[in-house]
């Protein structure tokens, strides 16, 4: 045999040995479930290289702005109608009801086309008919929830899964013990590459290395009430921080022309070198903002708290109010309660009440050492992987 034969020989063999998995996403289109999602894909392609295995992945839920990031990692895209599921009478029932019966004729026809291997889904509008429709095909489900208390979707589809994934102890007491594991949040695999040092982090931001940095994270929509106060006591801040402010796109503009007259009129105060709002942060952005900051001020998003987590950094948190059911404040006193953070409900968000914790943290920097190693103990490593690992399980293309 040729030396030329042989090679195409092994290059035959290794096409015998490759697999192809066939993944669908399920999601609720909001960054919450989007980047949790991108995560997983992440590590299911570097995980699927070493095993041989070419994932084809798909995605199918609402087509909300944020599902633009999954797109240009190279998921394939459908759209679903949506429909949110309430608990309660409300008008949008009308029109939401209806969407979720044609979100659930959308699935029966898209995922017969596709017959997945396995659907990984995170919850959330538009995940349920995609999980009912995989249980009908006999397809294996796996779910993850983020928060501690199930939103209505997952404590649906919980039921139909062949597995269950929680980030919180206490979650996984809504569902059954047999098939329920406790795996953290998944996290994208880029955050943890490369990491420098805090002064270098704000430095690359644009900061000033030394001074301590604040940063304000308002999740992929934006926190309004956090924007308002942040605004409002921007001249304080910035007496104490160089501040970092996620704002939410659709706010940046609002906010970017509040902070320069807020700015305006302190004395001797350089706005760009102070001050930086950002609609939107991009992977590298929020990379540099987790390494760089002194101090978080937060939502109680369950995504957003683990991030914080793994880079382990102090945080105060002031949850959403009316999240369904209530899942943002029992996530901040879960992490609070841990030593990570500390609360203040939206109604006590206040000058006089904030500033006094604020002094209190900011005067003592062994308690925000201590507050920011135990932020880091409350995170789970390697949940991505884990979640890789288990879809791969499911579907079967284990050699």
């Amino acid at each position: 045999m040729t030396e030329s034969s042989a090679e195409e020989k092994k290059q035959e063999g290794q096409e015998e040995l490759l697999h192809e998995m066939r993944v669908v996403l399920a999601g609720g289109g909001s960054g919450g479930h989007i980047y949790p999602l991108l995560a997983v894909v992440e590590s299911l392609r570097e995980m699927a290289a070493e095993k041989m295995i070419e994932p084809k992945i798909y995605y199918l839920g609402p087509k909300g702005e944020e599902v633009k990031i999954l797109e240009s990692a190279k998921v394939s895209i459908y759209g679903l109608a949506g429909g949110k599921w309430r608990r309660y009478a409300a008008l949008q029932n009308l029109l939401d009801i209806p969407r979720f019966f044609v979100s659930f004729f959308q699935s029966l026809w898209k995922l017969f086309w596709i017959m997945p291997d396995v659907i990984f889904s995170k919850g959330g509008s538009g995940s349920l008919p995609v999980v009912l429709v995989g249980w009908f095909y006999r397809i294996p489900i796996l779910v993850h929830e983020s928060d501690i208390v199930p939103g209505l979707s997952n404590a649906i589809a919980g039921k139909f899964a062949t597995r269950v994934a929680v980030s919180f102890e206490k979650a996984k007491y809504y569902f059954s013990p047999k098939k329920t594991a406790v795996t953290g949040s998944p996290l994208r695999p880029i955050l943890f590459k490369n990491i420098i040092s805090p002064a270098d982090a704000k430095e690359s931001l644009g900061f000033d290395p030394k001074k301590p940095l604040l940063l304000v994270l308002g999740g992929s929509q934006g926190a309004q009430a956090l924007n308002n106060f942040v605004v409002t006591n921007l001249a304080e801040l910035t007496e104490i921080f160089q501040v970092f402010h996620q704002t939410g796109t659709a706010n940046i503009k609002e906010v970017e022309s509040l902070s320069r007259a807020a700015l305006a009129a302190v004395p001797g105060t350089e706005p760009h070198l102070s001050y930086h709002p950002r609609g939107y942060l991009t992977t590298d952005q929020m990379k540099l903002a987790l390494e760089g900051a002194d101090l978080v001020l937060t939502r109680g998003g369950s995504n957003t708290l683990f991030e914080i987590a793994a880079f382990g950094k102090p945080a105060i948190i002031i949850p959403l109010p009316g999240s369904a059911r209530d899942h943002q404040r029992l996530n901040a006193y879960e992490f609070s309660e841990r030593g990570g953070g500390l609360v203040i409900e939206q109604a006590n968000l206040i000058p006089d009440i904030f500033f006094e914790q604020l002094e209190i943290l900011m005067s003592d920097s062994a308690k925000l050492q201590e507050m920011g190693a135990a932020a880091r103990s409350f995170f789970t490593p390697n949940a991505s992987q884990v979640l890789a690992n288990e879809l791969i399980v499911l579907s079967g293309k284990t050699s």
